[in-house]
């Protein structure tokens, strides 16, 4: 199947490593323009690298972007449509939350989520809508977690700034439509990546028990047996925000080898 995605202007938040830098990678592979964001300058250009001689791909960029200001942002997409040209898709994603019950949780602590998992995201699409607006269309794709359908226990920021895209996407998805803009959003299960090691870690510490016996617990739970990739997670993406999508909006969709019971 033809994705369409040759020269396609692409902006990837927090693509450093994990998913984000996983699906830069396929959008590479697929000839986008691909333009990284993350906070680590050495990373972001590491990642670059590594993409380019990976995929073949020449038209890999990056700038250093802290998303939790509206500035950075800003000069985000201007430096990409410099780049790369108008944007044709935007990926939203973003760093998870704290662990935490609700006791543990500050209001300091449920600010810096806030702005991190859902204010963020609205900055962003504002930013690229006009461009999208201009060109006729676009996709706009938010990450989120499996918690859009089943709540994770000890991860209560993450649970509340989660359904909160779920009701941004799916009432921008009404507003957009008329300008052919297709907006939607994913949720990881356990795939593997630095954040599963890290909540793998601090259930292993919680439990007093080695965090190899998380992990196998954790896999009973998935029919599939196993941690997905986060090229599995990838091609998904890439998929929603192609031109073999052109009648998918305001949905949410988990990656998770069906862990998640809930309908």
């Amino acid at each position: 199947m033809d994705l369409n995605l040759n020269d396609k202007s692409v902006v990837v938040l927090a693509s450093s490593k994990g998913l984000g830098k996983a699906t830069a990678r396929q959008f590479a592979s697929e000839g986008a323009r691909v333009f990284l964001a993350s906070r680590d300058e050495d990373a972001l250009e590491k990642t670059a690298a590594e993409i380019r001689e990976e995929t073949g791909n020449p038209n890999v960029a990056f700038s250093v972007c802290d998303i939790k200001d509206a500035g950075s942002i800003k000069q985000l997409i201007t430096k990409a449509v410099s780049a790369h040209g108008p944007i044709d898709i935007l990926v939203n994603n973003a760093g998870g939350p704290p662990a935490g019950s609700f006791d543990d949780i500050d209001d300091d602590a449920w600010q810096h989520a806030f702005e991190l998992n859902l204010l963020s995201f609205t900055r962003a699409i504002r930013e690229v809508l006009p461009h999208m607006r201009k060109q006729g269309g676009g996709h706009i794709l938010n990450f989120s977690s499996s918690s859009i359908k089943e709540p994770i226990d000890g991860l209560i920021l993450s649970n509340t700034f989660r359904a909160g895209i779920i009701g941004l996407a799916k009432s921008l998805s009404q507003e957009l439509a008329p300008d052919n803009i297709l907006i939607n959003t994913i949720g990881p299960g356990r795939i593997g990546t630095d954040r599963v090691d890290h909540l793998d870690s601090v259930n292993a510490e919680k439990l007093g028990i080695p965090i190899e016996d998380v992990r196998e617990e954790a896999k009973n739970k998935i029919p599939l047996g196993r941690y997905g990739s986060p090229e599995e997670f990838a091609k998904i993406a890439v998929f929603l925000c192609s031109q073999a999508n052109t009648y998918v909006t305001g949905q949410s969709f988990l990656i998770d080898g069906g862990m998640v019971k809930a309908l």
